[in-house]
C-alpha cells in the first residue's frame, strides 16, 4: 500500500465531510467523527497493524520519529497543503501503532460565529488578568480562545505571545504581533516559555494548557503584573477550576494561590459543545466574572458558594450551565434529551425550564 497517498485521500475526506476527529487504530477501518457521533468508513478495509504503522510514520519526521520511539507518544501539528492543517496525538496501543487526528479550520471564527453569548467580549477588552477557558476535551476550548485571541489582535496594536502544544490555528498580524511558540519546536516546556514572556514585552499571553503547579503560579503572577493571560483547563465547572487550581499547590502555599487568584482573576468561561437539532453542536457556556463577592470566596475557601452567586447574578452577565442549556432548549435549538445528557444537576434544569 501506498500509505503516503492512502493518508492524504484519509484527510482530504475528513475535511470533505467535515469531521472534527480522524481515528487509525488496528483492527478498525478508519472513522471519522461527524457531529460528534463516531462513523467508520464502511468501503474501507479494517487496518492492519502495518497499516497503521504505515499511516502514522508518513505524519512523522525523522526527529519526531525519534521522539516517538523514545516517549511512546507524541502531539504535533500537521499541514496538508491545500487541504487543511490537523492536530495529531500518536500512541501505542496493544503494542501497535495508533493516532487520532483534529482537524484544525484554517479559518479563525469570531465568537459571533461561534455562537458564544456576547459577554465573552469583556474579557478581550481587559488590559489586565486572568481568563481562564474550561471544559472536558473536545469541546471547543481552543477554538473559542482562538476567537477571542483574534478579536485583539484584529482591535488592538498590542504584543501577542502563544505557548501551544501543539499549535492550532494560525494567526495573521492585523493590528497586534503575534509570536506563536509550540511546544518541543520552540520551546522545551510551558513553564520555561511563560518565565521567558517576562522578557519579551508582551500585552497578552495566551498558555495553551496549564499542567503543573509552576506554570499556573507564573501565569497567575503574570496577569498580576499587568498582563491579560488567557489559559484552558480540563474542568468541568468555575468551583472546579478553583479548586484544581489550588489543589496543585501544597498545604500552606494554598492562602497565598487563594489571594492571589481572587486579585488576578478576571473570569471563567466553563464550555460544552451540545449537538444541535441542525446535526451540527452548539456551544452552552457557564460564565463566572470576578466581582468582590465572587474574590472574598476564593479567598475565604468558600468555593462550595459559587454556584449560588453565578445563579443570582445574570444582572452582571453571569449565567450558569443549567440556565444556558434552558435557554438553548427554549429556543429549539437542542432537544430536551441533548440538554439533560449535559446537565451537572437534570431535577434543576427540569425545574428551569418548566418555569
Amino acid at each position: 500500500m501506498d500509505y503516503n497517498n492512502y493518508l492524504q485521500q484519509l484527510l482530504f475526506l475528513a475535511i470533505q465531510k467535515e469531521a472534527s476527529d480522524l481515528h487509525l487504530v488496528a483492527g478498525h477501518p478508519p472513522v471519522l467523527r461527524i457531529s460528534r457521533k463516531l462513523i467508520a468508513l464502511p468501503k474501507d478495509k479494517k487496518l492492519s497493524a502495518t497499516d497503521t504503522e504505515g499511516l502514522c510514520l508518513a505524519l512523522l519526521t525523522d526527529i519526531q520519529k525519534e521522539k516517538f520511539f523514545q516517549q511512546k507518544e507524541i502531539d504535533f501539528s500537521y499541514e496538508l497543503a491545500g487541504v487543511g492543517r490537523f492536530r495529531v496525538n500518536i500512541y501505542y496501543q496493544l503494542g501497535t501503532f495508533a493516532a487520532a487526528l483534529r482537524a484544525v479550520s484554517n479559518k479563525i471564527r469570531s465568537l459571533e460565529e461561534l455562537g458564544l453569548p456576547q459577554q465573552l467580549h469583556r474579557f478581550t477588552e481587559a488590559m489586565q488578568g486572568f481568563v481562564l477557558i474550561t471544559g472536558p476535551a473536545s469541546h471547543g476550548k481552543s477554538t473559542t480562545l482562538a476567537g477571542m485571541i483574534d478579536e485583539i489582535n484584529r482591535t488592538r496594536a498590542c504584543n501577542i505571545i502563544t505557548i501551544e502544544d501543539p499549535i492550532e490555528y494560525i494567526f495573521e498580524h492585523d493590528k497586534a504581533i503575534i509570536s506563536q511558540r509550540e511546544l518541543s519546536a520552540d520551546t522545551l516546556s510551558f513553564s520555561r516559555a511563560l518565565k521567558s514572556t517576562f522578557r519579551e514585552d508582551p500585552d497578552v499571553i495566551m498558555v495553551g494548557e496549564m499542567r503543573d503547579q509552576e506554570t499556573i503560579a507564573t501565569a497567575i503572577t503574570a496577569a498580576e503584573t499587568g498582563h491579560l493571560v488567557f489559559a484552558t483547563l480540563h474542568t468541568n465547572s468555575a468551583s472546579q477550576t478553583i479548586n484544581r487550581i489550588v489543589d496543585a499547590f501544597s498545604g500552606e502555599q494554598q492562602n497565598q494561590i487563594r489571594a492571589q487568584l481572587s486579585s488576578s482573576l478576571l473570569g471563567i468561561v466553563s464550555q460544552r459543545l451540545i449537538p444541535s437539532l441542525n446535526g451540527n453542536t452548539v456551544p452552552a457556556c457557564e460564565i463566572l466574572f470576578n466581582t468582590q463577592a465572587v474574590a472574598n470566596i476564593i479567598r475565604e475557601n468558600k468555593v462550595y458558594e459559587l454556584p449560588l452567586v453565578i445563579d443570582t447574578s445574570s444582572d452582571l452577565g453571569m449565567i450558569s450551565l443549567n440556565r444556558a442549556l434552558a435557554e438553548l432548549v427554549r429556543k429549539k435549538t437542542v432537544t430536551l434529551e441533548s440538554a439533560l445528557n449535559y446537565s451537572p444537576n437534570v431535577k434543576e434544569l427540569k425545574k428551569i425550564i418548566l418555569q
